[in-house]
């Protein structure tokens, strides 16, 4: 079976192992233990483990990274098409010397 990781226990997005042409997906180190492709997405690439409502965060790493745009189905690839970025939200609150975040503590 084809494999995805899950980084933290509240994302909602999981990362591609290997290309994947649809169908059953297992997900690993999170939950759900699985998820169904409903359409081919490449390695690397961002999976929705769950539903995700227009507006609503994408979250990996347990931080939002991004803002779905549309709704966004489980099991549907995420990226520019249907969320955007987060990066100059959070732009402000990189440390000037280091680039580091300042407002997620990482443990």
């Amino acid at each position: 079976m084809k494999k995805c990781f899950q980084i933290h226990a509240d994302d909602n997005a999981a990362t591609l192992l290997e290309d994947c042409d649809g169908g059953g997906v297992e997900v690993i180190g999170g939950s759900p233990a699985g998820v169904t492709l409903v359409e081919p997405i490449r390695l690397g690439h961002k999976v929705a483990l769950c539903d995700i409502k227009p507006g609503a965060a994408i979250i990996k790493f347990g931080i939002p990274i991004g803002v779905a745009t549309q709704p966004i189905r489980a099991g549907e690839w995420i990226h520019l098409h249907n969320c955007r970025s987060r990066v100059d939200e959070r732009s402000s609150t990189l440390d000037v010397e280091t680039g580091a975040p300042t407002d997620v503590v990482y443990e």
